[in-house]
Protein backbone atom coordinates (compact mmCIF):
# COMPACT_ATOMS: atom_id res chain seq x y z
CA UNK A 1 0.00 0.00 0.00
CA UNK A 2 2.23 2.58 -1.16
CA UNK A 3 1.09 6.27 -0.10
CA UNK A 4 2.25 7.57 -2.89
CA UNK A 5 -0.36 5.70 -5.27
CA UNK A 6 -4.00 6.38 -5.77
CA UNK A 7 -5.25 2.94 -5.29
CA UNK A 8 -5.79 1.25 -2.32
CA UNK A 9 -3.88 -1.86 -2.70
CA UNK A 10 -5.68 -4.01 -0.80
CA UNK A 11 -9.01 -3.54 -2.35
CA UNK A 12 -7.38 -5.22 -5.62
CA UNK A 13 -6.63 -8.03 -7.28
CA UNK A 14 -7.26 -11.45 -4.38
CA UNK A 15 -7.18 -9.73 -1.66
CA UNK A 16 -9.74 -7.27 -3.14
CA UNK A 17 -11.62 -10.19 -3.29
CA UNK A 18 -11.08 -11.95 -0.05
CA UNK A 19 -11.60 -8.61 2.32
CA UNK A 20 -15.36 -7.80 0.15
CA UNK A 21 -16.33 -11.11 1.63
CA UNK A 22 -15.32 -9.81 5.04
CA UNK A 23 -16.56 -6.47 5.06
CA UNK A 24 -18.97 -7.62 7.59
CA UNK A 25 -16.45 -7.85 10.00
CA UNK A 26 -14.99 -4.74 9.11
CA UNK A 27 -17.68 -2.91 9.55
CA UNK A 28 -18.41 -3.97 12.74
CA UNK A 29 -14.68 -3.34 13.78
CA UNK A 30 -15.52 0.03 12.54
CA UNK A 31 -17.86 0.48 15.06
CA UNK A 32 -16.53 -0.64 17.95
CA UNK A 33 -13.55 1.85 17.64
CA UNK A 34 -16.56 4.65 17.00
CA UNK A 35 -18.19 3.77 20.18
CA UNK A 36 -14.73 3.29 22.53
CA UNK A 37 -13.94 6.98 20.81
CA UNK A 38 -17.13 8.13 21.43
CA UNK A 39 -16.58 7.44 25.43
CA UNK A 40 -13.44 8.16 25.74
CA UNK A 41 -14.24 11.59 23.91
CA UNK A 42 -16.79 11.78 27.12
CA UNK A 43 -14.64 11.14 29.59
CA UNK A 44 -12.45 14.47 28.45
CA UNK A 45 -10.15 13.65 26.17
CA UNK A 46 -9.70 15.33 23.04
CA UNK A 47 -11.52 13.97 19.87
CA UNK A 48 -8.09 13.72 17.67
CA UNK A 49 -4.68 12.64 18.76
CA UNK A 50 -4.36 9.93 21.63
CA UNK A 51 -8.36 8.83 21.59
CA UNK A 52 -7.72 6.77 18.84
CA UNK A 53 -4.74 4.92 19.67
CA UNK A 54 -6.68 3.39 23.00
CA UNK A 55 -9.62 2.88 20.75
CA UNK A 56 -7.40 0.75 18.51
CA UNK A 57 -5.76 -0.68 21.90
CA UNK A 58 -9.53 -1.65 23.29
CA UNK A 59 -10.42 -2.85 20.16
CA UNK A 60 -7.55 -5.65 20.11
CA UNK A 61 -8.81 -5.84 23.53
CA UNK A 62 -12.28 -6.75 22.62
CA UNK A 63 -11.96 -9.54 20.19
CA UNK A 64 -9.03 -10.93 22.23
CA UNK A 65 -12.30 -10.94 24.82
CA UNK A 66 -14.50 -12.89 22.42
CA UNK A 67 -11.91 -15.50 21.18
CA UNK A 68 -10.98 -16.34 24.73
CA UNK A 69 -13.88 -18.70 25.12
CA UNK A 70 -12.88 -20.70 21.94
CA UNK A 71 -9.39 -20.72 23.40
CA UNK A 72 -10.20 -22.13 26.03
CA UNK A 73 -12.68 -24.62 24.47
CA UNK A 74 -9.24 -25.54 22.44
CA UNK A 75 -7.26 -26.39 25.60
CA UNK A 76 -9.56 -28.23 27.03
CA UNK A 77 -10.10 -30.43 23.53
CA UNK A 78 -5.98 -30.57 23.74
CA UNK A 79 -6.10 -32.28 26.94
CA UNK A 80 -8.49 -34.92 26.10
CA UNK A 81 -6.82 -35.57 23.03
CA UNK A 82 -3.55 -35.90 25.20
CA UNK A 83 -5.48 -38.35 27.54
CA UNK A 84 -6.98 -40.68 24.43
CA UNK A 85 -3.16 -41.23 22.89
CA UNK A 86 -2.82 -44.69 24.82
CA UNK A 87 -6.29 -45.89 23.81
CA UNK A 88 -5.80 -44.14 19.92
CA UNK A 89 -2.67 -45.71 19.63
CA UNK A 90 -3.58 -49.33 20.63
CA UNK A 91 -6.92 -49.10 18.44
CA UNK A 92 -4.25 -47.77 15.57
CA UNK A 93 -1.84 -50.93 16.37
CA UNK A 94 -4.62 -53.30 16.09
CA UNK A 95 -5.16 -52.27 12.34
CA UNK A 96 -1.55 -51.75 11.52
CA UNK A 97 -0.27 -53.32 8.21
CA UNK A 98 -3.88 -53.53 7.09
CA UNK A 99 -4.60 -51.48 3.99
CA UNK A 100 -7.90 -52.96 3.19
CA UNK A 101 -10.89 -50.30 2.90
CA UNK A 102 -12.98 -52.59 5.36
CA UNK A 103 -9.85 -52.18 8.41
CA UNK A 104 -9.81 -48.68 7.30
CA UNK A 105 -13.29 -48.10 8.09
CA UNK A 106 -13.83 -50.10 11.16
CA UNK A 107 -10.50 -47.87 12.48
CA UNK A 108 -12.56 -44.94 11.60
CA UNK A 109 -15.51 -46.25 13.20
CA UNK A 110 -13.39 -47.21 16.58
CA UNK A 111 -11.53 -43.71 16.62
CA UNK A 112 -14.95 -42.16 16.13
CA UNK A 113 -16.72 -43.29 18.43
CA UNK A 114 -13.82 -43.17 20.98
CA UNK A 115 -13.97 -39.32 20.71
CA UNK A 116 -17.58 -39.13 21.09
CA UNK A 117 -17.22 -41.18 23.93
CA UNK A 118 -15.31 -38.65 25.81
CA UNK A 119 -16.47 -35.35 24.55
CA UNK A 120 -13.43 -34.89 22.13
CA UNK A 121 -12.86 -33.44 18.97
CA UNK A 122 -9.66 -33.94 17.79
CA UNK A 123 -10.26 -30.92 15.14
CA UNK A 124 -11.02 -28.54 18.05
CA UNK A 125 -7.57 -27.13 18.08
CA UNK A 126 -8.10 -25.37 14.41
CA UNK A 127 -11.00 -23.51 15.66
CA UNK A 128 -9.43 -20.81 17.28
CA UNK A 129 -7.15 -20.19 14.42
CA UNK A 130 -9.99 -20.60 11.62
CA UNK A 131 -11.32 -17.54 13.70
CA UNK A 132 -8.65 -15.36 14.80
CA UNK A 133 -7.02 -15.31 11.01
CA UNK A 134 -10.00 -13.65 9.69
CA UNK A 135 -10.40 -10.84 12.36
CA UNK A 136 -7.05 -10.06 12.45
CA UNK A 137 -6.83 -9.78 9.37
CA UNK A 138 -9.99 -7.23 9.01
CA UNK A 139 -8.32 -5.31 11.75
CA UNK A 140 -5.11 -4.60 9.18
CA UNK A 141 -7.28 -4.05 6.24
CA UNK A 142 -9.02 -1.08 8.52
CA UNK A 143 -6.39 0.47 9.39
CA UNK A 144 -4.52 0.58 6.69
CA UNK A 145 -7.75 2.29 5.08
CA UNK A 146 -8.69 4.93 6.80
CA UNK A 147 -6.06 6.85 5.48
CA UNK A 148 -7.39 6.16 1.89
CA UNK A 149 -10.78 6.97 3.61
CA UNK A 150 -9.97 10.68 4.65
CA UNK A 151 -8.05 11.16 1.17
CA UNK A 152 -11.03 10.74 -0.65
CA UNK A 153 -9.17 7.82 -2.48
CA UNK A 154 -11.47 4.78 -0.86
CA UNK A 155 -15.06 4.95 -0.14
CA UNK A 156 -16.39 5.01 3.07
CA UNK A 157 -16.10 2.14 5.94
CA UNK A 158 -18.34 1.80 8.32
CA UNK A 159 -18.45 4.07 11.17
CA UNK A 160 -15.57 6.14 9.01
CA UNK A 161 -17.25 8.45 6.65
CA UNK A 162 -14.09 11.22 5.34
CA UNK A 163 -14.91 13.13 8.29
CA UNK A 164 -14.20 10.49 10.71
CA UNK A 165 -11.25 9.00 9.17
CA UNK A 166 -9.62 12.83 8.54
CA UNK A 167 -9.81 13.27 12.55
CA UNK A 168 -8.47 9.61 12.49
CA UNK A 169 -5.30 10.70 10.18
CA UNK A 170 -4.95 13.57 12.00
CA UNK A 171 -4.33 12.74 15.16
CA UNK A 172 -0.38 11.36 16.63
CA UNK A 173 1.17 9.85 19.71
CA UNK A 174 4.53 10.02 20.93
CA UNK A 175 4.66 13.20 18.43
CA UNK A 176 4.50 10.37 15.58
CA UNK A 177 1.20 10.64 13.32
CA UNK A 178 -0.79 7.97 13.23
CA UNK A 179 -0.80 6.94 9.20
CA UNK A 180 2.99 7.78 9.00
CA UNK A 181 4.82 4.47 7.43
CA UNK A 182 8.77 4.31 8.62
CA UNK A 183 10.66 5.26 5.10
CA UNK A 184 8.53 8.41 4.81
CA UNK A 185 9.17 9.57 8.46
CA UNK A 186 11.44 12.40 10.02
CA UNK A 187 14.35 11.50 12.24
CA UNK A 188 12.38 11.51 15.54
CA UNK A 189 9.38 9.72 13.83
CA UNK A 190 11.70 6.81 12.80
CA UNK A 191 13.31 6.57 16.19
CA UNK A 192 9.68 5.52 17.78
CA UNK A 193 8.53 3.54 15.30
CA UNK A 194 11.64 1.29 15.50
CA UNK A 195 11.23 1.05 19.22
CA UNK A 196 7.49 -0.02 18.53
CA UNK A 197 9.22 -2.73 15.87
CA UNK A 198 11.74 -4.17 18.38
CA UNK A 199 8.73 -4.09 20.66
CA UNK A 200 6.67 -6.04 18.43
CA UNK A 201 9.28 -8.61 17.37
CA UNK A 202 10.53 -9.12 21.11
CA UNK A 203 7.21 -9.71 22.61
CA UNK A 204 6.57 -12.36 19.25
CA UNK A 205 10.56 -13.86 20.02
CA UNK A 206 9.40 -14.15 23.96
CA UNK A 207 6.09 -15.95 23.75
CA UNK A 208 7.82 -18.54 21.19
CA UNK A 209 10.99 -19.43 23.61
CA UNK A 210 9.07 -19.02 26.61
CA UNK A 211 6.83 -21.68 25.02
CA UNK A 212 9.38 -24.18 23.76
CA UNK A 213 11.46 -23.53 26.98
CA UNK A 214 8.30 -24.21 29.48
CA UNK A 215 5.78 -26.09 27.68
CA UNK A 216 7.27 -28.79 25.28
CA UNK A 217 8.03 -32.65 26.88
CA UNK A 218 11.47 -33.06 27.70
CA UNK A 219 12.10 -35.79 25.25
CA UNK A 220 11.19 -33.22 22.44
CA UNK A 221 14.07 -30.76 23.75
CA UNK A 222 16.44 -32.47 21.45
CA UNK A 223 16.99 -33.73 17.38
CA UNK A 224 16.51 -32.36 14.34
CA UNK A 225 12.81 -30.96 15.04
CA UNK A 226 13.53 -29.22 17.92
CA UNK A 227 16.66 -27.05 16.34
CA UNK A 228 14.50 -26.14 13.48
CA UNK A 229 11.59 -24.98 16.21
CA UNK A 230 15.06 -23.11 17.84
CA UNK A 231 15.41 -21.34 14.48
CA UNK A 232 11.96 -20.45 13.47
CA UNK A 233 12.11 -18.98 16.75
CA UNK A 234 14.27 -16.31 15.72
CA UNK A 235 13.15 -16.52 11.69
CA UNK A 236 9.49 -15.24 12.23
CA UNK A 237 10.51 -12.10 13.99
CA UNK A 238 13.40 -10.95 11.84
CA UNK A 239 10.83 -11.44 9.03
CA UNK A 240 8.05 -8.98 10.51
CA UNK A 241 10.89 -6.54 10.78
CA UNK A 242 10.70 -5.78 7.05
CA UNK A 243 6.98 -6.06 7.26
CA UNK A 244 6.69 -3.02 9.90
CA UNK A 245 8.56 -0.80 7.94
CA UNK A 246 6.34 -0.54 5.46
CA UNK A 247 3.24 -0.09 7.89
CA UNK A 248 1.43 3.06 9.13
CA UNK A 249 1.85 3.46 12.98
CA UNK A 250 -1.42 2.75 13.62
CA UNK A 251 -1.03 -1.00 12.54
CA UNK A 252 1.88 -1.21 14.55
CA UNK A 253 0.18 0.30 17.68
CA UNK A 254 -2.68 -2.98 16.97
CA UNK A 255 0.14 -5.47 16.16
CA UNK A 256 2.23 -4.68 19.04
CA UNK A 257 -1.02 -4.76 21.79
CA UNK A 258 -1.97 -7.98 20.00
CA UNK A 259 1.34 -9.82 20.04
CA UNK A 260 1.57 -8.13 24.01
CA UNK A 261 -2.21 -9.93 24.81
CA UNK A 262 -0.94 -13.03 23.01
CA UNK A 263 1.87 -13.26 24.96
CA UNK A 264 -0.03 -13.11 27.82
CA UNK A 265 -2.50 -15.67 26.71
CA UNK A 266 -0.08 -17.77 26.45
CA UNK A 267 1.77 -17.27 30.22
CA UNK A 268 -1.63 -18.50 30.77
CA UNK A 269 -2.07 -21.25 28.98
CA UNK A 270 1.06 -22.62 29.78
CA UNK A 271 0.13 -22.36 33.39
CA UNK A 272 -3.48 -23.73 33.19
CA UNK A 273 -2.48 -26.09 30.51
CA UNK A 274 0.66 -27.38 30.70
CA UNK A 275 1.61 -29.89 27.92
CA UNK A 276 2.23 -33.22 30.04
CA UNK A 277 5.64 -34.19 30.24
CA UNK A 278 7.06 -30.59 29.91
CA UNK A 279 8.69 -28.53 32.83
CA UNK A 280 5.56 -26.30 33.18
CA UNK A 281 3.11 -29.76 33.89
CA UNK A 282 6.25 -30.82 36.27
CA UNK A 283 5.49 -27.38 38.23
CA UNK A 284 1.32 -27.62 38.08
CA UNK A 285 1.54 -31.06 39.76
CA UNK A 286 4.05 -29.61 42.57
CA UNK A 287 1.24 -26.76 42.63
CA UNK A 288 -1.97 -28.66 42.32
CA UNK A 289 -0.47 -31.11 45.35
CA UNK A 290 0.05 -28.01 47.97
CA UNK A 291 -3.14 -27.19 47.09
CA UNK A 292 -4.82 -30.22 47.55
CA UNK A 293 -2.82 -30.26 50.80
CA UNK A 294 -3.88 -27.20 51.97
CA UNK A 295 -7.62 -28.08 51.17
CA UNK A 296 -7.46 -30.98 53.54
CA UNK A 297 -5.68 -29.25 56.66
CA UNK A 298 -8.53 -26.48 56.15
CA UNK A 299 -11.51 -29.69 56.03
CA UNK A 300 -9.39 -31.26 58.80
CA UNK A 301 -8.32 -34.23 56.91
CA UNK A 302 -4.90 -36.04 56.40
CA UNK A 303 -2.44 -34.80 53.86
CA UNK A 304 -1.95 -36.42 50.89
CA UNK A 305 1.60 -37.83 52.58
CA UNK A 306 0.03 -38.81 55.70
CA UNK A 307 -2.92 -41.02 53.55
CA UNK A 308 0.03 -42.54 51.74
CA UNK A 309 1.69 -43.97 54.72
CA UNK A 310 -1.54 -44.74 56.39
CA UNK A 311 -2.52 -47.15 53.46
CA UNK A 312 1.42 -48.55 53.61
CA UNK A 313 0.98 -49.45 57.27
CA UNK A 314 -2.75 -51.00 56.05
CA UNK A 315 -0.90 -52.81 54.10
CA UNK A 316 2.14 -53.70 56.07
CA UNK A 317 -0.67 -55.16 58.92
CA UNK A 318 -2.46 -57.56 56.29
CA UNK A 319 0.57 -59.13 54.92
CA UNK A 320 1.54 -59.74 58.61
CA UNK A 321 -2.15 -61.74 58.76
CA UNK A 322 -2.63 -62.95 55.77
CA UNK A 323 1.14 -63.46 54.32
CA UNK A 324 2.82 -61.71 51.27
CA UNK A 325 0.61 -63.17 48.85
CA UNK A 326 -3.35 -62.06 48.84
CA UNK A 327 -5.92 -65.35 48.74
CA UNK A 328 -7.15 -66.08 45.70
CA UNK A 329 -10.60 -65.67 45.29
CA UNK A 330 -12.52 -69.40 45.47
CA UNK A 331 -15.15 -70.25 42.83
CA UNK A 332 -18.53 -70.93 43.94
CA UNK A 333 -19.35 -74.41 43.86
CA UNK A 334 -22.42 -75.58 41.28
CA UNK A 335 -25.24 -77.25 43.09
Amino acid sequence: MNTNTDQFLLDSGFWGWLYKLLTPVEWLMTQIMAIFHKFLTLLGMPAVGVSWVLSIIFLVIVVHACILPIFIKQMRSMRKMQALQPEMQHIQNKYKGKNDQASKDAMSRELMKLYQDNDANPAGSCLPMLIQGPVFMCMFYVLSAIEYIAKGKRAPLGAFDKATAQQFSDSSNFGVNITTRFMHADTHAKIVIGIFIALMCFFMWLMQFYNMRRNLPRASMQGQQYRMQQAMTWMFPIMYIFSGLNFPFSVLIYWLTNNVCNFLRSLWQIYTFPTPGSPAAEDKEIRDHKRENARRKRAGEPSLEEEQLQKAKDEAVRRETEGFQRKQPKRKKKK
